[in-house]
């Protein structure tokens, strides 16, 4: 009940984690540095395009609120880069999380430079660099240096594309926009590149002009030696002090590693009887990594997909309690009331443990995409409803068949229409049969009179049906149809590769064998009594009789209706609600 009082806000806020932050940070970086390559794609048309199109773009990145924003998410996303570079337990990395590290890592001393000497420059000394100070030094001055600033370019737009491939590939739309997204990754920094290798041919041009230099090269606008060799040691005590802050995160990972020697180990057991130990601390995937054991993870265990899940055996009291992120994940796929169901790029172990993977270990980004809600076993009040095609035998030996197929299948059509206009579910088809389910998200009167008024309206469907085939089949379709209602196990039940989600109990099978009693009792209906008196109907005209049911030692009180359309009297009275 606590549960339903949280409001959808706060669930949402329960989903904020730290790699959530993160990304939120990349975003606004990522975004800084489009709107910078489309700035400089217009070198393609002039310096002055460049220049006026920058000034616009500083009246938005320089406003105090986008400013605050922007440095904010400078600080938080490297700050979050250590933090996870200390959190990361193993580094068996795949290619492309390696080069997202190393450029990520080596873009803040590569840009210093260029932040000191353009951004710190101007509260400093009043200094305001332009494009044409910044071309003359790196085309000019140190004409090799235009190669620094493209290869430093290249690395932090590739090292945002990671992040947003990491993001994105496990939507459900990422096929379909795939193809769009890798365009504009090529396109825009190439344009970006040949506006700069413009620019700066541009600009060596013109530097040849007493008159540019003296315009463009003052004290003011290049400052004086002094400023220089000040933001020279401003830039390098800067490094110095970030290569001082990786190396204490280093130095963090190697206390944390004699800490958790000391704590000791916790073991391991997969369902496929593998058993490893591991140091507290480590999480189950990071575990499964480092024994090189397959596990399925789409998105390389940032809990942005369900794909790591993991089914916990015997008691989960012991367990540590899920994250704000872990529980918003869960809930996502309908896991989130199963204690039993975890995440294994979060579950950090701190005792023995056994456990079995829900996913087979090597699901694609495709699967995660299609991750229906995980549906654990509970009990619950559900009335079944078996309808059977009759004749489907007789009618396959008249027609050939894919015209026995086509007729099956439009059988099966109607059958389910009618089901689903009654907020029924159907579940699962056998042959020319289908199992249908009525009460998974309503109370037990309800469930039982949209069953009632599914079996009026399957016996409408079919006569339609059967007009509309007319002489294409050897005589009109006919149907047999069990109802009866209790308590049953839902859940999703299989293996790992094929999983379904069905109805399990007693009330199932004689659902089953009611349905066979239509060929003995000719007619279309056999409905428990129980099912009546929860849907608080009258019988009416009913017959009533008493039945044996097979693995039963009383016989059960049921009602008959010679035709399934009869049943629409009894419930005339009442209004169905679809689900």
């Amino acid at each position: 009940m606590a549960e339903k009082a949280v409001s959808p806000f706060t669930r949402h806020l329960r989903g904020i984690g730290l790699r959530q932050v993160r990304l939120a940070s990349g975003i606004v970086l990522f975004s800084y540095i489009a709107s910078h390559f489309i700035n400089h794609a217009l070198g393609n048309v002039s310096i002055a395009a460049m220049e006026d199109f920058l000034n616009y773009q500083m009246l938005f990145w320089q406003s105090w609120p986008v400013l605050t924003v922007f440095y904010g998410a400078v600080l938080i996303h490297m700050g979050l880069g250590l933090w996870a570079l200390y959190a990361r337990r193993q580094f068996r990395w795949t290619r492309i999380e390696v080069t997202q590290l190393l450029f990520g890592l080596s873009i803040p001393p590569l840009i210093l430079s260029h932040f000191v000497g353009v951004r710190l420059a101007s509260p400093l000394f009043g200094i305001e660099r332009d494009y044409p100070q910044v071309f003359f030094a790196h085309w000019v001055s140190a004409p090799d240096n235009k190669w620094f600033i493209c290869a430093v370019l290249l690395i932090a737009w590739v090292h945002g594309c990671i992040g947003l491939y990491f993001w994105f590939r496990s939507k459900p739309y990422f096929k379909k926009i795939s193809s769009l997204l890798l365009a504009i990754a090529v396109i825009v920094p190439t344009l970006a590149l040949l506006g700069l290798y413009q620019g700066g041919r541009t600009i060596v041009r013109a530097s040849a002009a007493p008159e540019w230099r003296a315009d463009n090269l003052s004290a003011e606008k290049t400052g004086t030696a002094a400023q220089q060799e000040l933001l020279g040691r401003i830039t390098l005590y800067a490094q110095y002090g970030y290569f001082g802050l990786i190396g204490l995160v280093i130095a963090a990972r190697g206390v944390r590693l004699l800490r958790e020697r000391r704590r000791g180990l916790v073991k391991l057991s997969y369902g496929n009887g593998k058993t490893i130990r591991i140091p507290v601390g480590l999480t189950v995937l990071e575990a499964s990594t480092r024994f090189n054991i397959p596990h399925s993870s789409v998105c390389g265990g940032r809990a942005r997909c369900s794909t790591c899940r993991i089914r916990v055996i015997g008691d989960c009291s012991a367990l540590p309690e899920p994250s704000n992120r872990e529980t918003f994940v869960l809930d996502r796929v309908g896991a989130g009331g199963d204690p039993a169901i975890r995440l294994a790029c979060q579950l950090r172990p701190t005792s023995d443990i056994a456990f079995f993977q829900i996913f087979p270990p090597h699901a694609s980004p495709s699967a995660a995409a299609r991750t229906a809600p995980v549906h654990p076993g509970k009990e619950r009040y559900v009335v079944s409803m078996f309808v059977d095609m009759r004749g489907s035998t007789k009618l396959a030996e008249q027609l050939l068949p894919f015209d026995t197929v086509f007729v099956i299948n439009r059988f099966l059509t109607a059958v389910s229409q009618a089901v689903v206009e009654c907020g029924g579910q159907p579940n699962q088809f056998v042959g020319d049969g289908q199992l249908a389910l009525f009460g998974l998200a309503t109370h037990p009167q309800t469930a039982c009179r949209q069953a009632i008024e599914a079996a009026a309206r399957i016996a409408v469907r079919v006569d339609a049906l059967n007009e509309f085939l007319g002489e294409d089949v050897p005589e009109p379709l006919r149907f047999g149809i069990g109802i009866h209602g209790g308590e049953v196990i839902i859940g999703d039940i299989g293996s790992q590769e094929h999983m379904v989600f069905t109805a399990l109990g007693d009330s199932v099978n004689v659902a089953a064998r009611l349905q066979d009693m239509t060929k003995t009792l000719s007619c279309e209906v056999v409905l428990s009594q129980d099912v009546l008196k929860t849907a608080g109907v009258p019988a009416g005209d009913l017959p009533r009789m008493e039945v044996p049911i097979r693995g039963r030692v009383e016989p059960l009180v049921v009602h008959t209706a010679e035709k399934a359309g009869t049943l629409s009297a009894i419930t005339a009275h009442f209004a169905v609600a679809a689900a």
